[in-house]
């Protein structure tokens, strides 16, 4: 039973969607506390399919309010499964779940980085998902050999390992619930309010949670900050990233936005990555190799490529990288993981620089990444 007046679920949504769903003029916003009732009752699956789909576009068309997206967002918490790791430190990564379509992914090769200078880590996501159905760090990983259906208990006991220090969740691991909306979410096809909460998931529970993601949609730090605080993560920064991932394109400034503590109010800091971290490149990203095969995917003017060909060259190129071989990967991979060791240590930008260049040129977080 629903806590709103008494109502049933299917009573619950009725009134939600009455409200809602009445168009661009005569749509209503719902309280935070009926936004979470009708999203935990889609998550239980109370409530059908077609209705589960009103409620997610009407939302979306009409703009979700701050109290909406936090009631959306209680929901999945109260859905993750949550544990204890025995570390000072945590950095949690979630870049876009539905992935990279445009270029090499490279934030991959981030968590033994940061592994190898104490900083253990997590990256979180799924195997794929729309609107862009692109190459996932699931897929790199899965290509890997990593075990990207790891259990809480076994993605701790890397973390937990001085010669790991990093691991992969999935949502299909920490959120069943929220994992099984994936087809209902491929049948709206346009971007729910699922695909902003969803990446704001802490399953892993250490003495300090660090979040980071990306965004390239200016409203969207001041969101993503706001539940990142909702999600109790002792501090996060949100990176203007290439294809909304958390690592900039090495051509112009980044822009971060970051709280150190909770009780803090959101700060803007700017990197150079020529004058910063001396990075100098003519590439926003690593390009797609012309030998990886790209085919039209409609009647526009638009190519798409094969997710896992990306993830094959990615991980051929991130090992390289690791192995100190210079090039657009390794910069990429210095660019992030010098904002994020800068934001959780408080080090200097260049000192932050010098410490990962030298784990880059020894080759010395490859060991990590083989385990």
């Amino acid at each position: 039973m629903s806590s709103k007046n008494n109502l049933t679920p299917a009573e619950l949504m009725k009134s939600v969607l009455q409200r809602i769903a009445t168009g661009p003029e005569l749509s209503k916003n719902i309280t935070r506390e009926e936004a979470k009732a009708a999203m935990s009752a889609i998550l239980n699956e109370e409530i059908s399919d077609v209705r589960s789909a009103i409620f997610l576009i009407a939302l979306r068309m009409k703009r979700e309010t701050l109290d909406e997206n936090l009631g959306v967002h209680d929901a999945m918490i109260d859905s993750v499964k949550k544990m204890d790791v025995n570390v000072d430190n945590l950095v949690n990564i979630a870049d876009p779940y539905d992935g990279f379509t445009r270029n090499i992914p490279s934030s991959a090769y981030i968590l033994p980085v940061l592994a190898e200078l104490g900083i253990p880590s997590i990256s979180q996501g799924v195997m794929t998902v729309g609107p862009k159905f692109g190459c996932t760090h699931h897929a790199i990983f899965k290509l890997l050999g990593l075990d990207v259906y790891s259990t809480h208990e076994q993605v701790i006991e890397r973390l937990e390992n001085k010669d790991i220090g990093w691991g992969y969740m999935d949502q299909k691991i920490f959120s069943p619930k929220l994992n099984n909306l994936m087809d209902l979410r491929t049948e709206i096809i346009k971007r729910p309010v699922v695909t902003t909460i969803e990446v704001l998931a802490n399953p892993l529970i250490s003495k300090r949670n660090h979040f980071v993601t990306g965004y390239v949609h200016k409203p969207y730090p001041p969101i993503y900050l706001m539940l990142a605080r909702n999600a109790k993560f002792d501090s996060s920064i949100v990176i203007r990233g290439t294809e909304g991932g958390v690592i900039p394109s090495l051509r112009q400034k980044a822009n971060a936005f970051f709280y150190k503590n909770i009780s803090d109010e959101n700060e803007l800091v700017e990197i150079n990555p020529e004058i910063d971290l001396g990075v100098n490149q003519e590439v926003r990203a690593v390009k797609i190799p012309d030998s990886i095969i790209k085919t039209a995917s409609n009647d526009k003017i638009e190519t798409k490529v094969n997710p896992m060909d990306l993830a094959k060259e990615s991980l051929k190129m991130g090992m390289n990288a690791l192995s100190g071989t210079e090039g657009a990967m390794s910069d990429c991979i210095l660019y992030g993981a010098t904002i994020i060791l800068s934001h959780v240590t408080n080090n200097s930008i260049l000192s932050c620089t010098k410490e990962i260049k030298q784990v880059l040129n020894s080759g010395s977080a490859l060991k990590r990444f083989k385990k």
